[in-house]
């Protein structure tokens, strides 16, 4: 299974605050982990809220909102996908993780979905779509 493992923001990341040498050699160190285990498959830090946008949807109405956003606690500072057997494997990892903030912080790890999930409403169509783009994805990334 695959899950997405999401670092939730922190006071410092919404500030813009970089992490220093030492986190960011503790950080290296447990990716090493991850991909020597084949467990990593992608991650990223986001730059603050500050930075980014929201785009609401009502109807046929799209509004777009500019950051910062409130609610420091419900943003999110960065990401990892993880290849797990479990959601107990995935969880003894995120034990492993260093603390991603200098405060206290919060990871939260979440399910992916896979084509089998969605059932029948996923026609054979639909999932030749989707692998057609997974393998376009694929090319793009090796440009």
């Amino acid at each position: 299974m695959r899950v997405m493992v999401i670092v939730k923001a922190s006071r410092e990341s919404e500030a813009g605050t970089m992490p220093d040498e030492k986190m960011l050699t503790e950080m290296g160190k447990f990716n090493e982990e991850l991909v020597k285990a084949g467990v990593m498959l992608a991650g990223e830090g986001l730059h603050s809220s500050a930075k980014g946008k929201r785009v609401r949807f009502s109807g046929s109405r799209r509004t777009v909102v500019d950051g910062p956003f409130a609610e420091t606690k419900e943003l999110i500072a960065g990401f990892w996908i993880w290849k797990v057997n479990s959601m107990d494997e995935a969880v003894e990892w995120v034990k492993r993780c260093p603390n991603p903030h200098p405060s206290d912080s919060e990871i939260e790890i979440r399910q992916i979905f896979e084509n089998e999930d969605f059932g029948e409403e996923f026609t054979p169509e639909l999932r030749a779509q989707e692998d057609r783009l997974r393998a376009e994805i694929a090319r793009n990334e090796k440009k």
